[in-house]
């Protein structure tokens, strides 16, 4: 959708406005949100027709607003309420699916119509569990909405309206017969609104299929363009390795963000760690990518957290990115149509963008259909010598610095960076500190442009100091779960607000640390790391409790009921106790001496002659939970053997290397086989494991199975096996 900005060209701004088209007042509302005033002729034209019901075929070229061109009719006739589906649009990628989807839902807010996106890779059972809360437009991709279809997830009863977006990319993915057996499903009274590109022989087929004397809006012209791009061609340099030909285009250009096209994933595995260690910021977009992965990639992509995305055709096909400026291609493509659909990326909405690419003999055929069919005119410009490269590499990053260090104090660190500078390993510690920097520097003026809190990059920044950890982790030991959980009282107010200063000491080389249980406290540098929980406030803090954990054992027996101390000691005064220092304390639980007993918080008086932590066996091994009622959290049981699913005669049992570890649950397994080639819906049964799972298929199918392997399911290989029997 435009922004209403006067300095759009004219084929981008439509004679009208969004008040001339008779929106409904919600509608309207939530487009006024947004900011936009004026419509593109592509909302403008189809919004009409569309809204009377009939069916619609738009060639437009991509970059126009289609996705509102169709979205504004639909929310206006869908009843407000309703969560029968009633409209289904269907999308080539995953990331449009979603990209429409949330598009949709920003537009419908005010008329109460819910939208929801169905896609591969992500958990069947919470769609399942979306689509029967209710929906009023499902948004998803060809393969996932027919398995909704086939397990009677998706009722498409009351389903008025059917939507192909990027219908020639969709059938260009071999979607023809998904899509088909899906409009099959719809009623026979059903709208069709089908947007495309192009208009290629099998969507024509689609029209006379499935249409009924639709209108037809051909926008984008007889020759398929995109306009108000600069493209750019840098002639490939032998000199050097070809992803050091992009490091060398991206110095001179500097670009501030772009999506970088391959034409292979293992080319978008290596462009995307060359620039990584270059200083480049960049992220993969692959189809090998799990759905999670690919959804935190786009996020951080339009949030503009990162500033290159590396992507292949499909995987960014449709994707809207705010104020995009540059589109590179590390390789053109071989179809002369698919470089238009790329460079489409920037340039929306009548914007300027710049187009870059990388172009050897090889790509001479369509770098001549591109200027003989499509007009496209090409600047030639010369790659910059490695020197050239290097030193605008360096006056570009020092220059960054000065600024930084103009509004900054850092005296105190000169004598600091003198060291340094002497130091064997000074250049590996001035390159992880510029890198540091510089992912912040980048990060801040995000923030600063956006407002919007991003998330921490990774390797970002070391771990904040002790004290502060302590301080953020109090929150998590307020109610917390644990032995200690309710005893003794509240800490002092005044306790927290105190910084602590930690200068305990170590325990010496060699010599094993023991807890007030006598145990031994393994070396944190010969055990594996773990997963720190929250840690108290302070040394003294843990002490206490430690203590107060040994003085509950002192006075409850094995059988777990409490003990009943003599009667002297019960009423005997407890003596005055010496205060011991934190450096007294730890020195103590070092050398292994029972640490004296602490006075109650809650005022209530502890046992004065219960005795200090016992030297026995730690609580897990003296078996104390075994009083506890059954069903507890007791002593371990043994495990339950569990149970196999009998194998239907006719049928093999076969053992797969992929289990809900892998991100799947049942139905996706199946999906993910079926889509490394598996026949469809052979797979019967599914049991699914934490790292593994058993697949039950006929006899006469198990070769077809056991030819996946080897195959990759993103980075993982599958493995394929006939399940052992258990003797």
């Amino acid at each position: 959708m435009p922004t209403g900005s006067s300095e759009r060209p004219q084929e981008y701004l439509a004679d009208v406005s969004f008040d001339d088209l008779g929106l409904s007042p919600e509608l309207r509302r939530a487009i006024a949100d947004r900011g936009y005033t004026h419509p593109t002729p592509v909302q403008a034209k189809a919004y009409a027709p569309a809204r009377q019901g009939k069916d619609l075929i738009v060639r437009s070229k991509t970059g126009t607003g289609k996705t509102a061109a169709f979205g504004l009719p639909l929310i206006d006739q869908i009843p407000m309420g309703t969560r029968e589906v009633k409209a289904l649009i269907m999308c080539p990628t995953r990331e449009l699916a979603i990209q429409v989807a949330q598009e949709l839902a920003s537009l419908a807010k005010y008329r109460d119509v819910q939208v929801m996106s169905i896609y591969g890779g992500a958990s069947m059972k919470e769609q399942e569990d979306a689509l029967k809360a209710g929906a009023s437009i499902v948004v998803g991709t060809p393969g996932r909405v027919f398995d909704h279809i086939r397990r009677g997830n998706l009722k498409l009863g009351a389903c008025q309206h059917a939507v192909l977006d990027e219908a020639d990319e969709m059938l260009n993915q071999g979607f023809y017969e998904e899509v088909t057996r899906i409009l099959d499903c719809l009623p026979k009274t059903r709208q069709v609104l089908l947007f495309s590109a192009t208009v290629p022989e099998d969507i024509q087929r689609l029209i006379k299929r499935y249409t009924k004397d639709p209108e037809t809006l051909l926008l984008s012209g007889d020759v398929f363009t995109v306009d108000h791009i600069q493209h750019v061609r840098y002639e490939l340099s032998d000199a050097y390795p070809k992803p050091r030909n992009l490091l060398y285009m991206l110095e001179i250009e500097d670009p501030q963000n772009a999506i970088v096209f391959c034409n292979t994933r293992d080319d978008t595995e290596l462009v995307t760690a060359v620039l990584n260690r270059n200083g480049f910021d960049a992220e993969l977009l692959n189809g090998d990518l799990p759905q999670k992965e690919r959804e935190r990639v786009m996020n951080r992509i339009k949030r503009g957290e990162v500033a290159f995305m590396v992507a292949t055709d499909i995987a960014a096909r449709g994707i809207d990115i705010s104020d995009l400026g540059h589109v590179i291609n590390y390789s053109l493509p071989e179809d002369a149509a698919v470089y238009l659909h790329r460079v489409g990326r920037t340039g929306r909405i009548g914007k300027k963008g710049v187009a870059l690419n990388i172009t050897s003999g090889r790509e001479l055929a369509t770098l001549t259909t591109l200027e003989k069919k499509y007009n496209v005119t090409f600047e030639k410009r010369m790659m910059p010598t490695a020197e050239v490269a290097n030193q605008m590499f360096t006056d570009r990053h020092v220059r960054e610095l000065k600024e930084a260090a103009a509004g900054s104090i850092y005296d105190g660190y000169l004598q600091l960076a003198t060291s340094i500078k002497q130091r064997p390993d000074a250049d590996d510690l001035v390159a992880y500190l510029l890198k540091n920097f510089f992912v912040h520097r980048r990060m801040e003026k995000v923030q600063a442009t956006t407002g919007v809190e991003g998330e921490t990059p990774v390797e970002a920044a070391p771990p904040p100091p002790r004290r502060e950890r302590e301080r953020e982790s109090r929150g998590g030991e307020r109610g917390g779960r644990g032995r200690d959980a309710g005893r003794g009282g509240p800490r002092d107010r005044d306790d927290r607000k105190r910084p602590f200063r930690d200068d305990s000491p170590t325990a010496p080389s060699g010599v094993p640390a023991v807890d007030a249980a006598g145990a031994t406290i393994p070396d944190a540098a010969t055990e594996p790391r773990r997963e720190r929980r929250p840690a108290a406030s302070s040394d003294r803090e843990m002490f206490e409790k430690m203590q107060r954990s040994a003085a509950n054992d002192a006075a409850t027996p094995a059988g777990g009921t409490t003990g009943t101390a003599p009667a002297q000691a019960v009423q005997r005064q407890a003596p005055a106790r010496q205060k011991l220092s934190d450096r007294e304390l730890f020195e103590r639980l070092q050398r292994g001496e029972p640490l004296p007993p602490i006075d109650d918080p809650t005022g209530g008086g502890g046992d004065a002659g219960a005795a200090p932590a016992r030297e026995e066996r730690p609580r897990r091994e003296r078996g104390e939970r075994s009083g506890r009622s059954e069903g507890g959290r007791g002593e371990r049981r043994p495990r339950e053997p569990r149970e196999e699913t009998p194998v239907e005669a006719g049928h093999a049992r076969l053992w797969l290397n992929l289990g809900k570890l892998d991100g799947v649950d049942e139905g996706g397994v199946s999906s993910a086989l079926e889509a490394l080639g598996a026949p469809s819906g052979k797979v019967k049964k599914t049991e699914l494991r934490g790292s593994y799972s058993y697949i039950h298929v006929a006899d006469g199918d198990v070769g077809a199975f056991e030819a996946l392997v080897g195959k990759l399911h993103g980075e993982k290989a599958i493995k394929v096996e006939r399940a052992r029997e258990r003797t």
